[in-house]
């Protein structure tokens, strides 16, 4: 009778010590997920006049300010910590964003499309820093042919892009996005010696937060390029084969749009386009004449 009692005792304690440890772990588990947020940035297009453009992209990573107060580090050297990415202190916080490593078409994401870039969940706080790695892989298509894009000698490898802390969207509880829009025209270039080289200028936007222009340019054979600007701001946007067109990003304002037309097809210059977040701007359908 003592050993079964002995034998029930000892199988009690096992008992309470699995009980009390999956609580832990449920507990710890849950204080993880309490300090973690989620992540989502997506990827979109400012077009430029070329048939494709890859871009290779390694790794994105961002830095995220977990202190109550992130004014504190306003005027910290963000240039600085962006160059060592390996280095954290005790609010300021590395992660390593789940990525598909390779190639971008990046013309591929324009007029309204884009792709999810990287999900993932990364420590509570305010996102101060994205970190885009690049590749070597880099290229570019003209008139079909296709020629090797670089970046400048002695440039970094790397686009580092400022947050003030605010721009990324809550759109769920704990679930934040942030819209990375790749401005083709204002990051390739031709030096002298007609080499296309890699400058690039990255903006970041929110649909919640920002308005947007659409619209359709007939005929296709009038190859129009769209040029949306006013005294602060100029945005462009190529049409799909089908003449339509979209632009992401703007902000509250009032805007010129100018059709530059080729082929003998006329130019033509739409006034006071007035665009508010987060509404949509239909121009509808414009014909140009020869």
């Amino acid at each position: 009778m003592k050993n079964k009692a002995f034998v029930f005792s000892g199988f009690l304690v096992l008992i309470l010590a699995m009980v009390m440890g999956s609580c832990n772990k449920s507990t710890s588990l849950n204080a993880g997920a309490a300090n973690q947020q989620q992540l989502s940035l997506y990827l979109t297009d400012g077009p430029g006049l070329f048939d494709h453009v890859y871009i290779d992209i390694l790794s994105v990573k961002v830095l995220v300010d977990t202190s109550a107060d992130t004014r504190m580090h306003d005027n910290t050297d963000w240039d600085r910590r962006g160059a060592d990415d390996h280095k954290n202190d005790s609010s300021l916080v590395w992660s390593n964003l789940n990525i598909k490593a390779g190639v971008y078409d990046v013309l591929s994401f324009r007029n309204g499309a884009d792709t999810l870039l990287a999900a993932s969940g990364i420590p509570k706080g305010s996102v101060r820093l994205i970190k885009i790695e690049l590749g070597p892989n880099n290229s570019l298509v003209k008139d079909s042919v296709t020629y090797p894009l670089s970046l400048p000698p002695g440039s970094l490898n790397y686009v580092l892009l400022k947050l003030k802390g605010h721009e990324c969207e809550e759109y769920e509880p704990g679930k934040n996005r942030l819209w990375l829009d790749f401005d083709i025209t204002r990051s390739i270039v031709q030096n002298a010696a007609n080499k296309f080289m890699l400058k690039p200028v990255i903006h970041f936007f929110v649909v919640s937060s920002s308005g947007s222009i659409v619209g359709k340019v007939l005929p296709k054979e009038s190859y129009p390029v769209i040029t949306v600007y006013n005294s602060t701001d100029t945005a462009y946007a190529l049409p799909n084969p089908d003449g339509f067109f979209k632009l992401r990003g703007l902000k509250d304002g009032t805007y010129d749009v100018f059709i530059n037309a080729s082929n003998g097809y006329f130019d033509s210059t739409l006034h006071q386009v007035v665009v508010k977040a987060p509404g949509e701007t239909s121009l509808g359908s414009i014909t140009l004449r020869k």
